[in-house]
């Protein structure tokens, strides 16, 4: 069996749809219908990816998502009916990944989940070469399978972007990335969101590892440019 996918929609055509077509290419998908339904199955299961619709019943996608973010690091792709760009900033606030806007096109939708395979793929090979350990005044991050960053020996629990982006960061380090070159890199070339994405992962990671995120001293601002690790 393939990847395993969570599709939480309670619309069931359009599950229905998304579980036909990543069957076709030998996927294994589960469903859910309402937000408890979806952080339940999440709990019980080791996902490859979680496709996660925002308005649900019971509990909501943000909310899901929220939820989610306190166990578990799969890369989460949202679904949403609203275009504004804050309803997609809030989603990435809330521990996703990705956003795709309803309605969608299901070979954009496959694309994008592939995307995410490739990349999971590429760490689990680099991780195969070697256990990988950086460790900066406290901070350490373990860039093999584990993929765990911790804090003066403190777990810290990062999303996978949160995740991939302080090891790109910690792996070059004083290499200042623009915030174009950051969301080519971690979230690639075809990503439809802007470098906004960028600042929103970065003040999220920082009020993760930082113990005072208005001065940094690990991530730092080259202004008029992008971020570097100090």
């Amino acid at each position: 069996m393939g990847n395993k996918i969570l599709v939480v929609d309670d619309e069931k055509s359009i599950v229905k749809g998304i579980k036909f077509t990543l069957e076709q290419d030998g996927m294994e998908v589960i469903s859910a219908h309402d937000g408890e339904e979806a952080v339940a199955l999440a709990r019980e299961n080791n996902f490859d990816i979680i496709i996660l619709d925002v308005m649900l019943p019971k509990m909501d996608g943000l909310a899901v998502c929220q939820n989610v973010r306190e166990f578990s690091a799969t890369p989460i792709i949202m679904l949403t009916a609203k275009s504004e760009d804050m309803d997609k900033i809030m989603g990435l606030e809330y521990g996703a990944d990705d956003y795709i806007t309803k309605p969608f096109n299901i070979l954009e939708l496959k694309a994008r989940i592939k995307a995410i395979l490739r990349r999971s793929a590429r760490k689990s090979d680099n991780a195969a070469n070697g256990k990988n350990v950086y460790t900066v005044r406290g901070l350490e991050l373990e860039a093999d399978g584990s993929r765990k960053v911790k804090i003066s020996g403190k777990e810290v629990n990062l999303t996978a972007k949160e995740f991939d982006l302080l090891e790109l960061l910690m792996e070059n380090a004083e290499k200042v990335y623009t915030r174009e070159e950051l969301l080519n890199t971690i979230w690639g070339f075809d990503f439809p969101g802007d470098v906004r994405t960028v600042d929103v992962h970065v003040r999220r990671l920082r009020e993760k590892i930082e113990a005072n995120p208005s001065t940094p001293k690990y991530i730092h601002t080259k202004w008029g440019v992008g971020y570097f690790f100090k």
